[in-house]
């Protein structure tokens, strides 16, 4: 199947680990590791995968267990259940032990072939990482491409650390910045925006983008929006600024309405009528109410979250 030799390992003094994280992916391991297999001869490091079982249902370990017997640069960590992909990410990055470290998709939506171009420039030392962004959103729902879209454009506006548009996990980067990741041990993990905020030199290679080799995502517009709103949450708080605006707002407005009403009462001489209105306006101060309550309600699920200070991920098997 490939197995590096003695002799080739002996070419290399760097190893190049690879983080693979995966959640119900037998459909994709086997031709995911002889993909990488093949270009293999093209990469300037010896290859250490490491596989993140993330609680997978189906055959998911087995192969795992089966990849490791047959080559000794085959890794894993199972999960003890389903902490999601942000938890594999970093379980993976512990684990990994080489030079450089590269973090890819299991589906082969990160294109292989640039993982060599990738490796080289990293070692050239002009650049601390080199990642991927795709150019186009070919075969992607219209409705999922523009709220990615929308999210990277306002991301950008109320948040310190700078997103690129389109940036994919898939990277390779310097032990060192690999090191600085990992000393941010928060629970609420965003990786795009952490891969940004530590910092360091990072190039962006662009491609096309590509559909899956096999099987389905386990990533529902549902799921995405959620992590949508982690990265909101995670890196700024520009949000709580809005609510505090609307806030004074509506207290502006409410003590104009207040002098408005007196003023009718003592020139016409007569109660206030118009219940509508009056509901109207209830409903709307009530309206902004929750919402802020809602948004201050999200931070403050994110500090408790964080207080508890519970595992990140559970092992249950590691090779």
């Amino acid at each position: 199947m490939g197995v590096q030799t003695n002799n080739q390992i002996a070419e290399f003094d760097n190893v190049l680990s690879i983080v693979v994280p995966v959640h119900n992916e037998e459909e994709t391991i086997k031709i995911f590791y002889n993909t990488i297999r093949d270009i293999a001869p093209k990469i300037s490091a010896v290859i250490h995968f490491h596989f993140i079982d993330d609680g997978s249902t189906d055959k998911t370990l087995d192969l795992l267990r089966q990849l490791a017997q047959q080559d000794n640069n085959v890794h894993y960590i199972s999960f003890s259940r389903n902490f999601g992909k942000e938890a594999g990410l970093y379980a993976g990055l512990q684990q990994a032990d080489g030079d450089y470290v590269a973090v890819m998709d299991v589906d082969l939506q990160d294109p292989p072939e640039l993982l060599p171009e990738m490796l080289k420039e990293v070692q050239s030392g002009d650049w601390d990482a080199v990642g991927t962004r795709r150019a186009d959103r070919k075969g992607e729902a219209r409705i999922r491409s523009w709220f990615s879209t929308q999210f990277y454009k306002w991301m950008n506006k109320i948040s310190q650390t700078q997103l690129v548009d389109g940036a994919r996990d898939y990277r390779v980067m310097t032990r060192q910045m690999v090191d600085a990741i990992l000393s941010l041990s928060e629970n609420q993990r965003f990786s795009k925006g952490i891969f940004t905020w530590v910092g360091f030199k990072t190039k962006y290679i662009p491609f096309e983008n590509r559909e899956r080799v096999a099987g389905q995502t386990s990533w529902s517009f549902w799921s995405l929006s959620k992590y949508a709103v982690e990265g909101i949450v995670s890196f700024s708080t520009v949000p709580l600024t809005i609510i505090t605006l609307l806030g004074i707002i509506s207290f502006g407005i409410s003590i104009l309405s207040a002098i408005f009403i007196v003023f009718r009462a003592l020139v016409h001489n007569n109660s206030v009528d118009g219940w509508p209105s009056m509901v109207t306006i209830i409903l709307f101060i009530g309206g902004i109410q929750l919402l802020s309550l809602g948004v201050i309600g999200r931070y403050m699920a994110a500090v408790f979250l964080e207080t508890k200070r519970r595992p990140i991920f559970i092992k249950k098997e590691e090779i």
